[in-house]
């Protein structure tokens, strides 16, 4: 029988009757896989036993989550579209309506099973148990015999979303220059291979999960959006700027987003959609405790979005005399991504002071990178790249490593060091084939005047009359 499929999250210095409910569950799905037989004769014994209305809430809550997740990739096409120039306006919406589609499929044709590739793998740096995903046993995929909390099938679906986001997330830093064949070729590689491995390191039992000094993301501000953010430095990097992002000088000049109501709805449909990214990493909701457990989960979420969109306002106020919309923006997704690591043990200030200290972060980020002649037209590398590693070295602040469980700050250095490796240089490696193969950028012309009309063959918004290159 399959080993679990599901992320190993702990929950430590949390209600003792969370851990002890935790802890029979564990200990009992353990048993059962050990034993090797049949839980139940078939999924209709399955409907009369005690565990069948706990089982069923709790897969509804993660299909719930899974939907959530999915709105986000509407909340990234709009902030992306929002901040950058209208000519880029259609490329970008098809990048983000793409990825969702190419990461699913590819997701269930290799990445699942290099994700979680059985217990054969347990503590090893890569593993495979097939191509395809399916249930060839009933009882085993589609009962509590599979996990106590969900389906095969529900499990598929949640991780799936998650992967697909890594890739959205390249999108926004890449924005306006990037040919859309070429990105769509790096995205199938980023999901279907580098993120799948990362993600097994820890949340698969691979041997991130095996450390003595253990690595912790309860909902990956590293293995998700630090995956992103450094797939996009990558891509950042060996695309080079937009042109006229910089005077002959080198001076950083704006390049202002066309359409701030939409960048704005687009925050708050990825605010929405965080909810069930965090809260549906609780895998459950048919307890008292873990009822609990969302609830506190949801509060923190919500505290450092708050705090990091309102310490991001502050500070560019006090850099730029004005009262930046777009950093304000960027600091709520700032203080989301920081809080993602761990949201389930901070109090409610706290989890606000981490979602602050992401706000000043990104900002500085942001424009640290404008200095160094990195051109992120939507900030995606400051927020979910810095401000993931930021979130993942702050877990052992209210999870401490202790008997229980937790983590270390030496287990949180190691595990973001080997991943920004491992993606970084082989997002160079892939973005740098596709430039000597078939190029990743548009000519300077195309680039000019948009690539809507380029590489889409339409505009946006065709009853608005301008000059091609306006910059519009």
């Amino acid at each position: 029988m399959e080993e679990e499929k599901h992320k190993m999250n702990k929950f430590s210095n949390m209600n003792k009757k969370l851990l002890a409910m935790m802890a029979v569950v564990v200990l009992g799905s353990a048993a059962a896989w050990a034993a090797d037989a049949p839980k139940y004769e078939s999924v209709e014994a399955f409907k009369d036993s005690p565990g069948y209305g706990i089982f069923t809430t709790n897969n509804v809550w993660m299909m719930l989550s899974a939907g959530l997740v999915f709105i986000m990739h509407l909340g990234f096409a709009t902030v992306e579209s929002g901040l950058t120039r209208s000519k880029n306006t259609v490329n970008i919406l098809f990048k983000n309506t793409l990825i969702p589609c190419i990461g699913l499929l590819t997701y269930a044709v290799v990445g699942f099973n290099l994700m979680y590739p059985g217990s054969d793998f347990a503590g090893k740096w890569f593993g495979f148990s097939g191509f395809g995903v399916a249930v060839t046993d009933p009882v085993g995929g589609l009962t509590d015999a599979y996990n106590a909390g969900y389906t095969y099938w529900t499990d598929f679906l949640f991780q799936g979303m998650f992967a697909a986001t890594a890739a959205t997330i390249v999108s926004g830093a890449v924005a306006e220059r990037i040919k859309l064949s070429s990105f769509l070729v790096f995205s199938t590689f980023f999901v279907a291979i580098s993120y799948p491995i990362t993600g097994m390191w820890k949340w698969g039992g691979g041997w991130l999960q095996a450390l003595e000094t253990p690595f912790y993301d309860f909902a990956g501000s590293t293995l998700v959006h630090s995956v992103g953010g450094w797939g996009a430095l990558a891509g950042a990097l060996i695309l080079g700027p937009r042109l006229g992002k910089y005077s002959r000088d080198g001076k950083p000049l704006p390049l202002p987003g066309h359409n701030m109501p939409l960048a704005t709805i687009g925050v708050f449909l990825l605010w929405l959609g965080w909810f069930g990214f965090n809260g549906g990493s609780v895998l459950a909701t048919a307890s008292v405790e873990s009822a609990n457990a969302v609830a506190v989960v949801f509060m923190n979420t919500n505290a450092a979005a708050a705090g990091g969109l309102i310490a991001a306002l502050i500070v560019a106020r006090m850099l730029f005399g004005k009262a930046d919309l777009t950093m304000a923006l960027n600091g709520a997704l700032a203080g989301l991504v920081a809080i993602t690591a761990e949201p389930s043990t901070p109090t409610p200030l706290q989890a606000t002071l981490f979602g602050a200290i992401g706000g000043v972060l990104v900002v500085f980020a942001i424009i640290t990178l404008d200095k160094l002649k990195i051109d992120d037209p939507v900030g995606a590398i400051s927020v979910h790249g810095v401000c993931g590693l930021l979130g993942l070295m702050l877990v052992p602040v209210t999870n401490p490593l202790t008997d229980d469980g937790g983590a270390s700050f030496s287990g949180q250095l190691i595990g973001a060091v080997t991943i920004f490796v491992w993606v970084f240089v082989t997002s160079l490696i892939v973005w740098g084939i596709l430039k000597a193969v078939i190029g990743i950028r548009v000519s300077e012309q195309e680039e000019y005047e948009g690539t809507d009309m380029s590489e889409c063959g339409m505009e946006a918004y065709p009853e608005f009359v301008g000059t091609a290159g306006s910059g519009r």
